[in-house]
């Protein structure tokens, strides 16, 4: 006998959880969506009525969380959700982030800006392409050495007084960063990678952010689509609009012996009602209440797929089976390659 049970309504609307405590709570749906693989980084993808129309089938089901990125093109991302998402501003929340080096339009590879002028000249412009008054949660998207977080924070901390921005957050940083910005100003969430392949948050960031009361949104929580079984590796990331190429993880080495993992999730969910995809998000959400996974895709299939699993609850015992299976496995492949790891918290 499991302690899984799903209710049996189609397609419902997501529940509720809260990100953040206290002045700068944010209520969100349970799950969320990322907006950037709809036209960045992952490849063909449709046209851009088809992703609007996602976008508003996303919201009519009950999402009311959507990530994007100035650097996600740059800008083109934050230009979509803008066009599809600003007329639901009152009912959503759009999160977007500042950070990495832009000139003239192009993403300068490996370099990181968060001078304070810089925040908000971005935020001034994210406003413009989001076609917002304000910016729900406004996230450093990766922490810049050269700048002290306490004026990072500070700074964020002027914009929200002056109503340009509600909410701060943090993206791939350790416990130090985030309890010296959370002294400046409260931090809503951090936002990192973490699925069933990627378990690093849990070994201090974690156990710090239910101490802090932060919520915690993690991309990626699919792997990049990997833990819903469509990859192998005779798949392809060649279309210039895909970074996974560039990732150790999807080798087509690394790909075949990380299908393992696969396969404890379909084995796992086969007697569950449970597609593997579903799994991993219902893992997730077991993790804990601040926890809001934010999955993106094109295909309305997957998406009520996605949104479906926020109606499992898997107890202590199916948390302990599927992390014991998955431990037997070697990930193979780091999921950076070096100079994007320098950029990210250990």
């Amino acid at each position: 006998m499991t302690d899984t049970h799903a209710e049996d309504a189609a397609p419902a609307r997501v529940s509720q959880r809260t990100l953040g405590s206290g002045e700068f709570a944010m209520p969100v749906s349970t799950l969320g969506f990322g907006v950037m693989g709809m036209n960045y980084n992952r490849g063909p993808h449709p046209d851009r009525a088809a992703l609007i129309r996602l976008l508003h089938q996303a919201v009519n089901r009950g999402v009311t969380l959507f990530d994007t990125a100035e650097v996600y093109g740059p800008h083109v991302n934050e230009e979509l959700a803008g066009e599809a998402l600003a007329r639901f501003s009152h009912r959503i929340a759009i999160t977007t982030k500042f950070g990495h080096r832009i000139i003239d339009g192009q993403y300068v590879a490996g370099e990181l800006d968060s001078r304070p002028a810089t925040i908000r000249r971005v935020a001034e412009a994210s406003l413009r392409r989001l076609r917002l008054d304000v910016i729900e949660l406004f996230y450093q998207h990766r922490l810049d050495p050269a700048v002290p977080i306490e004026d990072v924070a500070g700074t964020v901390r002027e914009l929200i007084h002056e109503g340009k921005v509600k909410r701060f957050g943090l993206c791939e940083v350790g416990v130090d960063t985030i309890r010296r910005a959370h002294a400046v100003q409260p931090v809503t969430a951090v936002q990192s990678e973490y699925h069933l392949m990627w378990r690093e948050p849990e070994k201090q960031v974690l156990p710090a952010l239910a101490e802090l009361g932060i919520g915690f949104v993690p991309y990626s929580p699919l792997n990049r689509g990997f833990l819903g079984g469509d990859i192998n590796e005779h798949t392809r990331f060649d279309s210039g609009n895909d970074n996974r190429n560039t990732l150790p993880r999807f080798t087509p080495e690394a790909l075949r012996a990380n299908l393992a993992v696969v396969e404890v999730l379909n084995v796992f969910g086969r007697t569950r009602g449970m597609t593997g995809a579903q799994v991993a998000l219902a893992w997730l959400l077991a993790k804990g209440q601040n926890i809001v996974p934010i999955p993106g895709t094109t295909k309305l299939a997957h998406l009520e797929e996605n949104l479906r699993a926020a109606h499992f609850a898997l107890g202590a015992t199916d948390v302990a089976t599927l992390e014991q299976e998955v431990s037997k496995i070697g990930i193979v492949g780091e999921r950076y390659p070096p100079e994007q790891q320098r950029q990210v918290a250990s």
